[in-house]
């Protein structure tokens, strides 16, 4: 087995991949899709230092005040614009900030040593909101979003190992 991991939305047909993994919502329709992990929530969330001398923010717009931690992802054609939705409501947030990264654990340690406000995987961020290492803000702007889907095109035939793994990740749900 051979593993690849790339943050931008590979073809997996033009690669000759067997499969790949993807949120819910990034799945082509003319795929198979197999749920592989729970829905998923973001959490926008700083050090309890940083928010020292600051106001919390009680709306997505009032990160515009904010110094945010930014996320580059080949997906979204440069810096993400952080996704936020109330009653119906969707937003999508430019933030600014002095920090950019690519990846989870260097947005996180930011946010740990109160460089700024990040927008990370609520999963990843619990056990820091449990010891107070974290703050919470914008909770109610974030709702559950389909986890993540191993999904493979439904023209190609199946191996009977490629067969087994579908069938474990499958039952792990």
């Amino acid at each position: 087995m051979e593993i690849i991991v790339d943050y931008g939305l590979t073809d997996i047909v033009a690669e000759r991949y067997d499969a790949g993994v993807r949120l819910g919502e990034q799945v082509a329709r003319d795929m198979i899709a197999v749920r592989i992990g729970p829905d998923m929530r973001m959490a926008t969330v700083g050090a309890p230092a940083y928010f020292d001398g600051r106001p919390k923010p009680l709306t997505p717009q009032d990160l515009t005040g904010h110094n945010c931690i930014n996320l580059r992802l080949p997906t979204y054609g440069g810096i993400y614009a952080w996704e936020f939705e109330k009653e119906g409501r969707e937003l999508k947030v430019r933030v600014e900030g002095r920090l950019v990264f690519n990846n989870i654990a260097l947005r996180l340690n930011a946010a740990l040593a109160g460089l700024g406000l990040a927008y990370l995987p609520e999963d990843i961020v619990q056990p820091y909101l449990r010891d107070g290492r974290l703050v919470r803000v914008l909770e109610d702007w974030c709702p559950p979003f389909a986890g993540y889907h191993l999904y493979y095109p439904s023209r190609r035939q199946a191996s009977p190992a490629f067969a087994l793994v579908v069938n474990a990740l499958r039952r792990r749900v």
